[in-house]
């Protein structure tokens, strides 16, 4: 990890990640810390337009729920949601459901849905080259 990868970390972790209501202020690191492998997921967002806020509901109980909720620039909200007894264990189920819901929204929008990039392909290249090849062939 280079140099710029820690600050672009830094940055999404004092800036995107909002720790709400069931957890404790001193708790806040072990929050961040768990959730700091979204930077690379959320790094083609401006930071000051990513927020992440993370909730834990129901506290000592057998089933504590973490709640995810994200907005990003262009997408829907995203909320990723996971029981488990044990809080570690919740906020990383919940950060990879968090993953998920980004990787498929942006597959969604990305060029192989374009109609002009979809139709150069290694059977149709460009046009340009299909007189050389028909010229070559005869």
């Amino acid at each position: 990890m280079n140099k710029s990868d820690d600050e672009q970390r830094i940055v999404i972790d004092e800036n995107v990640i909002h720790v709400g209501a069931g957890f404790v202020a001193k708790e806040r690191p072990h929050v961040v810390a768990a959730l700091s492998t979204l930077a690379p997921h959320l790094g083609r967002w401006d930071p000051c337009d990513v927020d992440v806020e993370v909730s834990l509901q129901d506290r000592g109980g057998k089933e504590q729920r973490v709640t995810l909720r994200t907005s990003l620039p262009g997408f829907p909200p995203l909320v990723a949601v996971a029981d488990n007894a044990d809080v570690t264990r919740a906020l990383a189920e919940a950060k990879r459901e968090l993953i998920r819901q980004i990787e498929h929204q942006k597959s969604t929008r990305e060029p192989m849905n374009n109609r002009r990039l979809r139709g150069r392909t290694i059977r149709r290249p460009s046009t340009s080259t299909w007189p050389e090849i028909a010229h070559l062939g005869m």
